[in-house]
């Protein structure tokens, strides 16, 4: 018996039984990229949650400041805490898809716009934040009624820009983006108006110089929300189409350049 040629033949039996059969390759491979569609996918659901929270925070952190109500604004400084514990959760999972699976072209774009709008994202909760924190230092003043109702409809303005650009980045919609994008100068001719109130508040009677310059300061974060929207949407347009926005950026935030006078107060410049 030839023992070399029927040890050869075993072994050779073996290996064709080790090779994996093209069914399994193809479902292998199916495996792996579904795999990796979910793990692209979960970088949306951080985003999705982040931008929830950052709503419910700001309606919540105006809520506490019209209402004059402590326990509210306490709550809305705490929740901040958790959409920073979000976006750590969400860098992390970043880090973790591109080392294991190298990402390159729209996926790669994907990752990165992610971690941008992300960044927006937990700013927006800081600025929200530190509505609250105005609502608890004046809790117990008492508003001029004008005021809060301009604070009011910039606060309701920027909670739709923020959900609308939600909205589209979930859809993928360029266009609804776009329109975020350049409604934001709404949002910045509210804050002008209620610059120019304030500081007429605060001419007219030094004593309502504290209250006035936390509203102020209220307003600006507002207005800052807005700004912070704006990038989300551009971001989101980046993503759609591998190219950023060529129109210089709407803005209608003029207060950088008003004189003050004692006698007529704020001037355009």
């Amino acid at each position: 018996m030839d023992y070399g040629r029927l040890s050869q033949n075993c072994c050779a039996c073996q290996l064709h039984k080790l090779q994996p059969r093209p069914g399994a390759i193809a479902k292998m491979n199916q495996h792996i990229v579904t795999s990796y569609s979910n793990e692209l996918a979960q970088l949306d659901v951080k985003v999705a949650e982040m931008g929830g929270l950052a709503e419910q925070l700001l309606g919540r952190a105006f809520e506490a400041l019209e209402r004059r109500d402590p326990a509210r604004a306490e709550a809305a400084v705490a929740q901040d805490a958790l959409i920073d514990q979000i976006e750590r959760d969400l860098q992390e999972e970043a880090v973790l898809l591109v080392a294991r699976r190298q990402p390159v072209a729209n996926d790669l774009r994907h990752v990165l716009t992610v971690l941008k709008i992300a960044g927006d994202l937990e700013r927006i909760g800081d600025l929200a934040k530190n509505i609250a924190k105005r609502a608890l230092a004046i809790a117990g003043e008492h508003y001029p009624k004008p005021i809060v109702t301009g604070l009011k409809h910039m606060t309701e303005h920027a909670l739709g820009q923020l959900k609308d650009v939600l909205d589209a980045f979930s859809t993928r919609d360029a266009d609804k983006a776009v329109q975020v994008w350049r409604d934001d100068e709404r949002i910045d001719a509210m804050y002008n108006s209620i610059f120019r109130e304030l500081l007429t508040y605060m001419m007219e009677d030094p004593r309502n110089i504290g209250l006035c310059t936390h509203l102020l300061f209220g307003a600006k974060n507002i207005e800052r929300i807005g700004d912070h929207t704006t990038n989300i949407a551009e971001n989101i347009y980046y993503l759609i189409h591998g190219a950023v926005l060529s129109e210089p950026r709407p803005k209608g935030d003029d207060t950088s350049s008003l004189q003050f006078t004692h006698d007529t107060g704020p001037l355009q410049s």
